[in-house]
């Protein structure tokens, strides 16, 4: 006989007490947390929990969002501030040095889209931001935190790409020039030199809306998911140009999210069906198939630890520790967990 396929993993744990659906998490090693990395999720209901891993329970609850849906969350490197991004057309930063949790600035956004903002660091204290603009199809570049405006990236005028849906600033090893990689309404993908305010490149990666991407600046290559059953594998060249690589397959349509894990080993999506899906990175070989939330995944996160969150309609949280980060950085761990999920995977 046959072996039987092994079941699904259970999550490590789950968070509970955000009383509405998760839009948002994010990862960081706070001083509250005394070396351990701390949880920040956004809820629909408005609210920003501060969760302590090893309570599993909020330390801090944040309300700064008019009961509006926080979108995104993002730390600073100093790492006492956070940024938060509301559907109430309003980006607060947050003070969360010595146990305070007080908005000491806020921005409005112009855009009721769901396009989340990003930012790159740029030393001394400052950084840049992307924010969806003014208009439809722009994205406003502000150095910050003076919020002097850099520049509007508007597309050219025979693109008609619709809305950005997704943004990620970066820069080259090789050039200090900033790069802004933006998803867009009509499923395309394109990369901006800031500095020149022109599009280097555009490629079509879907045919719906491009929802979440993961990018990986040491590869220059890129995994994007939309409402469709695919994923989209991407990669840029020594030439800044854009081009598909690969697709693969869903069995069902709808990615809310896509995380690259800090190591660049693996990565995760979030899906309308309910699941986590995890990959091999380079390979994009199916690694499991995480099926213990009963609504739509809106939002996945890696700590550095290798450690995976995941955010659902159903208001919990749940926390996975599936594949341990080796200490020399060599795939034998990570090849022993792929042995042992593909069980999981074939389940689902």
């Amino acid at each position: 006989m046959a072996a039987s396929p092994l079941p699904p993993p259970d999550p490590r744990f789950v968070l509970r007490g955000t009383q509405s659906a998760v839009h948002a998490l994010h990862f960081f090693g706070g001083a509250q947390g005394q070396g351990h990395p701390l949880l920040l999720s956004g809820s629909l209901s408005g609210l920003v929990h501060i969760w302590s891993l090893q309570t599993r329970r909020p330390v801090a609850i944040l309300d700064g969002h008019q009961g509006q849906c926080v979108t995104w969350l993002q730390t600073l490197p100093q790492g006492h501030q956070l940024l938060s991004q509301g559907r109430d057309l309003k980006l607060c930063l947050w003070d969360l040095a010595e146990g305070r949790n007080a908005v000491v600035d806020s921005m409005h956004l112009e855009s009721m889209g769901f396009c989340r903002s990003s930012v790159l660091t740029r030393g001394q204290g400052k950084w840049m931001l992307a924010m969806p603009g003014s208009g439809s199809d722009e994205v406003q570049i502000l150095e910050m935190p003076s919020k002097t405006s850099v520049c509007t990236l508007k597309p050219e005028a025979d693109a008609k790409p619709g809305m950005p849906m997704c943004l990620e600033l970066w820069q080259a090893e090789s050039s200090p020039r900033p790069l802004l990689l933006a998803g867009y309404e009509d499923g395309s993908v394109a990369l901006w030199d800031v500095s020149e305010r022109k599009v280097c490149s555009r490629v079509a990666c879907h045919t719906e809306p491009v929802m979440g991407f993961g990018f990986d600046s040491q590869k220059a290559r890129g995994v994007s998911g939309s409402a469709e059953k695919a994923l989209a594998v991407w990669s840029l060249d020594e030439q800044q140009a854009l081009q598909v690589c690969k697709t693969h397959e869903l069995t069902n349509p709808g990615i809310a999210d896509v995380k690259i894990r800090p190591d660049r080993k693996i990565l995760a999506t979030a899906g309308w069906d309910h699941r986590v899906r995890v990959f091999h990175w380079r390979t994009m070989k199916p690694l499991a198939v995480l099926s213990f939330h009963s609504a739509t995944v809106h939002c996945v996160a890696f700590a550095t630890d290798g450690l995976l969150a995941a955010g659902s309609g159903d208001q919990r949280i749940s926390i996975w520790s599936l594949y341990p980060i080796s200490s020399d950085s060599s795939t034998s761990s990570l090849g022993h967990v792929e042995h042992r999920e593909v069980g999981a995977h074939a389940l689902a």
